[in-house]
């Protein structure tokens, strides 16, 4: 049966189902243990959480603790198994009410942009972290733990619920040492939103934000000299590039805790709906409906993010460039992306009716045509001017946007502090670093 307690009650022996608070409050991968370190027990206490469930069909309960952690009872068997170290302080004979836990967290307040922006830079950086982690184990062998990681995808899924934009946005900041791993960050965030725009519930949602994290572990089998090659690939280099995704399914196989769909989305995401994908070569029904939604999140992260040998489309140019490709993806998943990211997506260059140019800065989710940006430019005397923060949805409001621009053609340096801030711009720089 689920207990919960506070965490002055947990003792070692007790097995661990659930932490209440935020990944970012404690310092472990995983919330669902047998807690046998006095050193684990400490360094719980020693954080932010205030309260847990444990399980006491797998662990000590809170009235038994005391006993069990004592030693036998005079004249009592032995107990089998590995030994638990005796505690000098017993526990309360009182436990919490043992009400079973709630199905879901209720949905986190929403925040602005820029309130988000710290926690979701945070984020950002104990992701990068594990992902590179995970990367590392897999390159020498050893099998994936997915389970472990359902953690971080809880805290990319809060972060989205909180505010969209934020996490997406930074995690399209990368440098060209750390493109993998904020690559799967990324994906993840945008399986995430994709997820909720099509109104899957809370663990479908999980784990599409698990498949998205895991999709490019075959990437681990790629030699680094390839995989971060600063020009354009040869053929046969492109040639092992193209093994990831079998590769990666195999990882998966060995790997405890990854579903059926995580595994097809980490094997087909470069399919096609035209049949011109690879590794099978899998046309229309063939696609499974997660696994286009992973190739949808792949696609436009890879081509927003700067590479190594070309910079990144500009977020709104990108929509643009994906809505043309025929036969390519899914026309009402694609249509569903657009929604939950914004038809001018966060970072996006436009042109304004009243003839500036402007930066998107956030969106307005009941207007997608009408998001926050800040003009910036001068149309009329081609000049840089104060840049100015628009609400394109407040009521009253005469301007609106007219298309979008090109960064390339322009040539703005530092575009991506218009709409973070200089200081977040730092802390963005911070998250992938």
């Amino acid at each position: 049966m689920l207990k919960k307690i506070p965490i002055s009650q947990l003792r070692v022996g007790m097995h661990l189902h659930r932490l209440d608070g935020a990944w970012l409050d404690h310092p472990f991968w995983k919330t669902q243990f047998l807690l046998d370190d006095p050193a684990d027990l400490q360094r719980l206490r020693d954080s932010k959480v205030s309260a847990c469930w444990i399980d006491n069909a797998l662990g000590l309960d809170v009235a038994a603790a005391p006993a069990a952690l004592g030693g036998p009872r005079r004249g009592a068997p032995a107990p089998s198994g590995p030994s638990l170290p005796a505690m000098s302080s017993a526990a309360p004979a009182s436990a919490a009410p043992s009400a079973p836990p709630p199905a879901a967290d209720p949905p986190p307040a929403s925040c602005t942009m820029q309130e988000e922006m710290t926690r979701a830079a945070a984020v950002c950086r104990r992701g990068r972290d594990a992902v590179f982690t995970m990367l590392s184990e897999a390159r020498m062998g050893h099998a994936v733990d997915a389970e472990s990681y359902l953690p971080l995808v809880e805290e990319i899924s809060t972060s989205v619920s909180r505010n969209p934009g934020a996490l997406v946005s930074l995690a399209r900041l990368k440098t060209k040492d750390d493109y993998t791993y904020m690559h799967s960050m990324a994906v993840c965030a945008l399986m995430v939103m994709l997820s909720r725009q099509l109104g899957f519930d809370a663990a479908a949602t999980r784990a599409a934000g698990l498949a998205g994290l895991l999709h490019d572990i075959g990437k681990a089998a790629v030699p680094l000299e390839i995989l971060n090659k600063p020009d354009k690939l040869s053929a046969d280099e492109f040639d092992v590039i193209k093994s990831h995704p079998v590769r990666g399914h195999e990882m998966l196989l060995e790997s405890r805790g990854v579903d059926a769909g995580a595994l097809d989305v980490c094997l087909h995401h470069h399919e096609r709906l035209d049949g011109h994908g690879y590794p099978h070569a899998l046309a229309g029904d063939a696609v499974l409906q997660l696994t286009r939604m992973g190739s949808l999140c792949d696609v436009y992260d890879a081509v927003t993010s700067n590479r190594p040998y070309k910079s990144g489309w500009d977020p709104a140019e990108a929509i643009a460039r994906m809505a043309s490709w025929k036969g390519h993806f899914d026309v009402q998943l694609f249509q569903s992306f657009v929604k939950s990211l914004g038809i001018y997506p966060t970072g996006s260059l436009v042109r304004l009716e009243s003839r500036q140019l402007a930066v998107v800065v956030e969106q307005n989710p009941q207007q997608l045509a009408a998001p926050v940006v800040k003009a910036f430019f001068s149309l009329v005397s081609e000049m840089r001017q104060s840049p100015r923060r628009i609400d394109l949805s407040r009521p009253g409001c005469g301007d609106r946007i007219v298309g979008r621009e090109s960064v390339a053609k322009w040539g703005f340096p530092n575009l991506d502090e218009l709409w973070l801030g200089a200081d977040m711009r730092e802390l963005a720089a911070t998250a992938s670093a």
